[in-house]
């Protein structure tokens, strides 16, 4: 338990999940023998250091008394994250900005700020929102409409290499979490509210916002959705991890360059063999149609271009196979289809506060329309299911650092930042490393074949 590192930055939600996954650790782990008599019985989350404990418990096992006051602990940590998520519970929490939580902004705020200007923009933003729980939706588009797309129109107007250099930090800052709002975007159809001129809105601003973040029209959503969750990281997605060894950085850059330079053709193609010939047109279509306007505005206005379209169209190809890289690195040969052994879940900062739950993959591809906020009462609700199926729950690390020490093959460091769920608790360091260079491994031909019934592409 020590090795858990509960960080005060991350979301209370989170901070609770890491706590209650502590308990279960805590209460596989022997009474240290120099604790005085009863100081673990009064606790009653450890099992006893004796071979055999006075109510039968076999050394390392939990104790019925301990696994009751689990049970309670999972009924009540479950209903307190229902209770955030539900506007009619006294405990909800809207989620109004990334960086502060709900919990925290009346200590913070002059009174006056809080009620005043806080709370009427809290209730005005919700009626916004299609869900009460994503203020902060509505917080970032209006932010990315008064700071990005000014940025980039003054760029075109009188270009100076300053702002052009500030306008990329900017947008370095904000395409993460842009990202995981059309992600929350294309799987639910919008995020807005469903009337008037906010559906208006809500179906258009992609348009105008996503090539400023990297994205070229409506791909990610034929990619992701149309694709990646059919596929899911099987040998036919385009995007899928099996046939790298996932710690060699020669892969790691075949992996990068293919979808850098053909994506473009290989997802079309991916459409047309499946027999959604439709579905392909569209996606080169749009595809093709956001690179010829690039190359139309690099020829009329070359500077501004680079900086505010090309730069951050290159850094978004980038970050998104970092990350599918991290997603989909460890994946267990035994049973490399089932959502839980090809995916991971992550209780991390960058990941979950600023890129609205992203780290609860598992969950996500369980459900690809499930509520960001959901993850964790899901997680939790399930966390057996999760440890029976040998699920991966790492901390303190986030998709971006896991595919770097990857590549450094510094397993050790993955390994502390591995939470053991069920069996996973009883096992060494070293036998934690074995695990995660097994799930690391590329898969052969003939494997592929055998697990998956199906021939190489």
């Amino acid at each position: 338990m020590a090795s858990i590192i509960i960080s005060p930055e991350l979301t209370p939600s989170d901070q609770l999940v890491l706590r209650n996954l502590a308990s279960d650790i805590q209460a596989r782990q022997p009474c240290p023998k120099a604790a005085p008599n009863g100081t673990c019985k009064a606790s009653g989350l450890c099992a006893k250091p004796d071979s055999k404990s006075e109510n039968g418990a076999a050394n390392g096992d939990i104790s019925p008394r301990a696994s009751k006051l689990l049970l309670c602990q999972d009924a009540g940590d479950v209903n307190t994250l229902v209770g955030l998520n539900n506007p009619a519970s006294q405990e909800f929490e809207p989620t109004v900005f990334s960086s502060y939580d709900m919990r925290d902004l009346k200590s913070r705020l002059p009174p006056a700020v809080y009620q005043y200007i806080l709370q009427p923009y809290i209730s005005w933003a919700q009626g916004v929102a299609r869900y009460k729980t994503d203020v902060v939706m509505v917080t970032h588009l209006i932010m990315h409409f008064i700071t990005s797309l000014p940025s980039a129109l003054w760029l075109f107007y009188r270009f100076s290499y300053v702002h052009a250099v500030f306008h990329i930090l900017m947008q370095g800052w904000y395409i993460g979490a842009y990202t995981l709002l059309r992600h929350q975007h294309i799987h639910q159809r919008g995020v807005l509210a469903k009337r008037s001129w906010m559906q208006l809105f809500d179906q258009t601003f992609p348009y105008v916002m996503d090539p400023l973040m990297g994205h070229t029209w409506n791909s990610y959503f034929y990619h992701h959705v149309k694709h990646h969750h059919v596929e899911g990281n099987g040998p036919d997605d385009l995007s899928s991890t099996v046939r790298y060894q996932r710690d060699n950085v020669w892969h790691f850059l075949h992996y990068v360059g293919r979808f850098y330079f053909l994506i473009w053709l290989d997802l079309p193609l991916y459409f047309v063999r499946k027999g959604r010939w439709t579905t392909g047109l569209r996606a080169a279509f749009w595809e093709l149609s956001n690179y010829a306007a690039i190359i139309f505005l690099l020829r009329y206005s070359f500077k501004p271009t680079l900086f505010t379209l090309l730069i951050p169209l290159l850094l978004m190809r980038l970050g998104l196979m970092v990350g599918n890289w991290g997603q989909h690195a460890f994946v267990d040969a035994d049973e490399p289809d089932s959502d839980y052994r090809s995916s991971i879940t992550l209780i991390d900062v960058p990941s979950n506060r600023y890129c609205y739950n992203d780290g609860y993959h598992t969950s996500h591809h369980l459900n690809p329309l499930r509520h960001w906020r959901d993850h964790p009462v899901h997680f939790l609700q399930s966390k057996e299911i999760y440890s029976r199926e040998h699920a991966l729950v790492f901390h303190n690390i986030d998709y971006l650092m896991i595919t770097v020490r990857l590549m450094m093959r510094d397993y050790e460091h993955l390994a502390r930042c591995l939470v053991p769920i069920g069996d996973q608790i009883d096992m060494t360091m070293e036998e934690r490393v074995t695990m995660l260079k097994r799930h690391t491994r590329r898969f052969t031909e003939e494997e592929i074949r055998a697990k998956f019934g199906v021939a190489k592409v």
